[in-house]
């Protein structure tokens, strides 16, 4: 018996290096499975970072191009606009100037005639005040009109 347990022992023995072994190049391998998996996903993040940053440069590239080709257009329409004023009088270089000018002057001189017209109608023929200022500055006038200022102090002013 004692020979028996020994004969075991011994076997178990001479095999235990190569069963440790065993379970060892299965950690290590499980291991290296984890850090590929690891390096991938990095990777894949840092392929993902970076085309989110190319991205970004491309969005601004673009947007330089556009206010680039902005600046273009608008240098394009003043040389434009110099090659047909040559010449011309002075007289027609000033009228085409006094062109929006004009327009806008119109409109708001239209814009209080209506009004004082409306306004003396609505009082000749007893129309209440709160009334009258509905019917003579109501939505659609006063849209127009805030466009018209719009345009002139604001698009303008920052264009300059």
């Amino acid at each position: 018996m004692l020979t028996l347990i020994s004969t075991f022992l011994s076997f178990l023995s001479g095999g235990l290096p190569s069963l440790l072994n065993f379970f060892q190049d299965r950690q290590d391998k499980r291991h290296e499975l984890e850090l590929a998996r690891m390096q991938a996903e990095r990777e894949l993040q840092m392929a993902k970072e970076g085309f989110i940053a190319q991205q970004k440069v491309e969005e601004i590239h673009t947007e330089q191009l556009q206010i680039e080709t902005a600046a273009q257009e608008r240098i394009a329409l003043y040389q434009h606009d110099i090659e047909i004023g040559k010449g011309a009088s002075r007289w027609v270089i000033n009228a085409r100037a006094m062109v929006r000018p004009t327009v806008t002057y119109g409109l708001f001189f239209l814009l209080v005639a209506i009004d004082v017209a409306g306004v003396w109608y609505a009082w000749t023929t007893g129309v209440p005040f709160e009334q009258m200022m509905n019917l003579v500055w109501d939505d659609d006038t006063q849209q127009i009109w805030a466009a018209v200022i719009a345009f002139w102090f604001g698009t303008q002013a920052f264009k300059k």
